[in-house]
């Protein structure tokens, strides 16, 4: 029959209920789990990469019109956010040692630092959006391009800034929905050292998300700048 707190397995160790019934053992539920992390994470690479693609077949078509763009690209306030983003890292990182080392504390003050830089991160970008408003960068609602010459074409590159950051961002938003999950089954002691799984998980798609933003920082920010926003 079921058994309810723990179940003894072949391996001789007891597990507690976090062990669900289709596995054989922890170790097993978290190969299962990483598995699908790691699946759901390629996905997620083939959409950004389509992005990506993007971005560089139109920079080639009209490499002058995006060149034109640059001097609009606050790299102060990119730069600044991707020292946020690389220091919630480190603090994702030290979560998930916390979790490993069953440091219920550490756990907790680790995860809202990661939610609290995380936060900053999309202040500061939302502070961007509203100087792109404010300059009339807005493809198709609110565009006025100062060189003319390259008004129609600027807006693609603009547009691709617009849908790569704001998916950035998206995904920021449910990251921080899920660390704050995390802190809820932290405090509700959930974790031990022998199942930390839901902290390990959570930290990989922090990472990527943190990675994706590696690679936007210089295509968007940094490749043809001219001087500061």
């Amino acid at each position: 029959m079921a058994e309810t707190q723990a179940e003894v397995l072949q391996d001789g160790h007891a597990h507690g209920p976090e062990l669900l019934h289709h596995f054989e053992t922890a170790a097993q539920q978290k190969e299962s789990a990483l598995l699908g992390m790691w699946a759901f994470l390629a996905t997620e690479i083939m959409f950004f990469g389509g992005l990506f693609t993007a971005y560089a077949v139109y920079r080639s078509m009209y490499f002058d019109a995006f060149a034109s763009t640059s001097k609009y690209m606050n790299v102060i306030l990119g730069g600044t956010n991707t020292a946020i983003l690389l220091s919630s890292s480190l603090t994702m990182a030290l979560a998930v040692r916390a979790g490993q080392l069953n440091q219920r504390r550490a756990v907790i003050i680790f995860l809202i630092a990661t939610m609290v830089l995380g936060g900053i991160f999309l202040g500061i970008k939302a502070v961007e959006y509203h100087e792109k408003w404010v300059e009339h960068l807005i493809p198709g609602l609110n565009w006025h391009y100062e060189d003319t010459r390259y008004a129609h074409q600027a807006q693609i590159l603009v547009f691709l800034y617009f849908v790569m950051t704001g998916m950035h961002a998206i995904h920021m938003i449910i990251g921080e929905g899920l660390l704050l999950s995390l802190v809820i089954m932290a405090r509700r002691r959930r974790f031990t050292d022998r199942w930390y799984t839901p902290i390990d998980m959570i930290g990989l798609y922090w990472h990527f998300v943190d990675i994706v933003w590696i690679f936007l920082f210089p295509l968007l920010y940094l490749i043809g700048h001219t001087h500061g926003g």
